[in-house]
């Protein structure tokens, strides 16, 4: 079954099974699957991004979760990322630094997390494409959203897929 088939069985039935979504992320481009996370995170039909960052966050590895927090620094720049959601970011980052390090990133919490992707996501709402891109790079993780965000996901890259034929 070609990728477009597996897209259009997905949109039919409107369930995704691990097999399906391993599928469809083996036969993407990175591109590919990042459009479809990005659109999930801005779906009304799944939870708000900062829930789904959260959970993500939680799921993740330090590299993970470093990397994650780092994409939202790099939406917002330093300074913004320093001060967003009661400078929680800024507590962790040396004066000068760009980066939080993987033993920085495991120190917040979930929520907290979830209060600085809120809060980049109204300063600059193209974070949601910056860490949709990066966790592209982790499918495996994506996941753990559940059916319904996959759905959303999978069913933006058939729409996709379907402009460009």
């Amino acid at each position: 079954m070609d990728i477009n088939q597996l897209l259009q069985e997905i949109a039919r039935t409107q369930q995704v099974t691990d097999q399906q979504f391993d599928q469809v992320t083996h036969h993407s481009t990175p591109n590919e699957l990042a459009q479809g996370i990005a659109e999930t995170f801005r779906s009304d039909q799944t939870a708000p991004m900062g829930d789904m960052v959260a959970q993500l966050f939680g799921q993740s590895n330090g590299q993970q979760q470093a990397g994650a927090l780092n994409q939202v620094i790099a939406a917002l720049g330093p300074a913004l990322a320093a001060s967003a959601a009661g400078g929680v970011l800024g507590k962790l980052l040396a004066p000068g630094s760009t980066q939080v390090t993987p033993a920085q990133a495991s120190t917040l919490s979930k929520d907290e997390v979830k209060a600085v992707v809120e809060q980049a996501q109204q300063q600059q709402p193209n974070v949601a494409d910056g860490l949709a891109n990066f966790y592209a790079q982790h499918s495996g993780l994506i996941k753990t959203l559940g059916g319904a965000a996959l759905a959303v996901a999978l069913a933006s890259m058939k729409n996709d897929l379907s402009k460009r034929r």
